[in-house]
């Protein structure tokens, strides 16, 4: 298959918010090309690389992006964007005077339980495709056992997981499942031909539980600031 043919993302990890040039460097060795279709900021968040549990306190993510719009000039990166980018984070980056560049895409956990209606219209809105991380849920969401999805599957005769991309799909944004096993990978690509009603997806865009399969917890500083609903 031609490289042209085969988009490919990566993403510049926390550790490496202040050396993004040895970061993208760093990522086309490993994977043995010369450039990547799209490039993007992980988390709105940078770590010490001596203290992951630390924060640089003279470093923010508009630092970060003012590097990383150096980069699709160099040749070696297509397109840049964010991933977990909230309302109030993409905010601070566009109304910045450094941000020349609008991010091509944020990438986002998007799913039933967790929509971010309006930070997808936000998102939309500035032009910035929004691309669905943990599309499915996950094994312990409460879409595995959810009455609504599974009612609209079996009418359908599709699988829950082939209606939550349809779903993701219908929105406007594009998703990403993850999945190990053949037949599984298999039954994603088969999306064509069928569609869910406006019904539906009203349905399905209208559960009441929430869950976030990852959440900030874990990191320094806080991303999600619940502006996304």
């Amino acid at each position: 298959v031609p490289r042209e043919q085969i988009w490919v993302t990566t993403k510049l990890d926390n550790p490496w918010h202040k050396r993004v040039e040895e970061g993208i460097t760093s990522s086309l060795k490993d994977l043995d090309m010369a450039y990547v279709d799209l490039y993007l900021i992980h988390w709105p968040s940078s770590t010490d690389p001596a203290d992951l549990k630390k924060h640089y306190p003279d470093w923010d993510f508009i630092k970060t992006w003012q590097e990383m719009q150096k980069l699709p000039g160099s040749g070696r990166v297509k397109n840049i964007g964010v991933s977990n980018f909230g309302i109030k984070n993409m905010e601070k980056l566009l109304n910045d005077e450094s941000c020349k560049t609008v991010p091509a895409v944020n990438q986002i956990e998007l799913h039933p339980n967790n929509p971010s209606p309006k930070l997808v219209e936000y998102c939309q809105g500035k032009n910035i495709h929004c691309t669905a991380y943990s599309c499915l849920g996950s094994t312990n969401s409460p879409l595995a056992k959810d009455p609504v999805l599974g009612d609209i599957a079996s009418n359908k005769g599709k699988s829950p997981a082939q209606v939550l991309l349809m779903w993701g799909l219908q929105r406007g944004t594009s998703v990403i499942p993850k999945s190990v096993t053949a037949s599984r990978i298999e039954a994603n690509f088969q999306l064509d031909g069928w569609s869910l009603t406006d019904d539906e997806m009203k349905q399905l865009s209208s559960r009441p539980d929430r869950f976030k399969a990852c959440g900030d917890d874990w990191l320094p500083v806080k991303v999600f600031f619940g502006d996304d609903e």
